[in-house]
């Protein structure tokens, strides 16, 4: 397909923790995409931000006064949106009912049914929904893919899923973070769900699920700080999943898959294979993922990976590489974990699911 003659029209919706990392991959994306402008909760952020980017872009960057404004603005054919989720059904509303295609950082919603409410009506709209699952795209995410995908690996059998994190108590003390009002809940739907997703995008659905959170004295907050689980998945293979953001100093999540051919290990942007036949691939760099002290001591790599290929599925009028509804897998997930450690028994997701 040729490229389109005109760059891709972006607003930028958040100037948070995480906004940086996407200006750099609007910077470095071919072709580089317009960000047309900024909106913020805060005005005095949003002209800062704007200005900053104007800097790092060579190219003028507006202001937005409120949702409304990019909704009318016909230079805007894709909102990237990186607020907190307490904001996302507010944005997406109106945004959506103009026709502007989404790109949305995770999570999807604070809730299941808040992502699943995304998601619908993003489709009853006929508006394309893109999240920033990023791990999904590291070139040796895509590798484990194919090894999948190919069927040479048999038949899965256990999986280890780890995510030893670290977030000092200052990370929590901004208002609102690690709150289910306004995140959700805590390590798993704002640092695990990565993992999670990247994780059942090789391994399929889980059948069922026995899971326990809890709260370390670590660190004061309303959510979990720590969650463990028993999986079952639909295939018959077995597994656990560990999370947490109180494993001092901090180190990187890992996805072990264990196949009647090969084992696989994903872990700090390497894919290594060990064969039962004695030989042994390796795909990837290394590369740090944000599981210390410095949340965001990562690539922007990764995001500019995501936005070139919405941006091609705009162009293309084929679905985005990683759609909202299949970033619900996570979701179900999370959810029955949740619904698993409150109380205290194991949660089965496929009747759930059906019914």
């Amino acid at each position: 397909m040729p490229e389109p003659e005109t760059p891709l029209g972006l607003a930028m919706i958040g100037t948070g923790m995480v906004a940086r990392t996407h200006l750099l991959a609007i910077r470095d994306a071919r072709p580089r995409p317009r960000l047309v402008g900024v909106l913020s909760r805060s005005t005095g952020r949003a002209r800062a931000f704007a200005a900053e980017a104007t800097e790092v872009l060579g190219a003028g960057v507006d202001t937005f006064s409120d949702v409304n404004a990019i909704a009318a603005d016909p230079r805007v054919d894709c909102a990237l949106i990186l607020t907190p989720p307490d904001a996302r059904l507010s944005l997406i509303r109106p945004l959506a009912d103009a026709g502007k295609a989404i790109l949305l950082e995770k999570p999807v919603g604070r809730t299941l049914a808040e992502a699943e409410e995304v998601v619908a009506f993003c489709e009853a709209a006929g508006v394309p929904l893109g999240i920033v699952f990023q791990h999904r795209v590291r070139e040796a995410s895509r590798a484990a893919a194919d090894l999948v995908s190919d069927g040479a690996l048999g038949a899965l059998g256990l999986a280890e899923i780890a995510v030893p994190w670290w977030r000092a108590q200052a990370y929590y003390d901004e208002p609102g973070r690690g709150t289910y009002a306004r995140d959700g809940g805590g390590v798993l739907m704002s640092q695990a769900i990565h993992t999670i997703d990247l994780a059942l995008s090789l391994t399929g659905p889980v059948e069922s699920v026995t899971a326990m959170t809890a709260t370390t004295r670590f660190h004061r907050m309303e959510a979990e700080d720590v969650a463990v689980a028993g999986l079952r998945f639909v295939g018959g293979a077995a597994g656990w999943l560990t999370a947490s953001t109180a494993s001092f100093p901090g180190r990187s999540e890992s996805i072990v898959l264990h196949y009647e051919k090969a084992s696989l290990r994903l872990a700090e942007g390497v894919l290594e294979v060990s064969w039962r036949d004695g030989r042994v691939e390796r795909h990837g760099a290394t590369a740090t993922t944000g599981g210390g002290a410095d949340p965001m001591a990562f690539t922007h790599d990764w995001h500019r990976s995501v936005l070139e290929d919405f941006a091609r599925a705009l162009h293309e009028g084929r679905p985005p590489a990683i759609t909202g509804r299949a970033a619900l897998d996570a979701h179900r997930l999370i959810d029955a974990m949740t619904r698993s450690a409150q109380a205290g028994r194991r949660v089965n997701l496929i009747e759930d699911k059906q019914t």
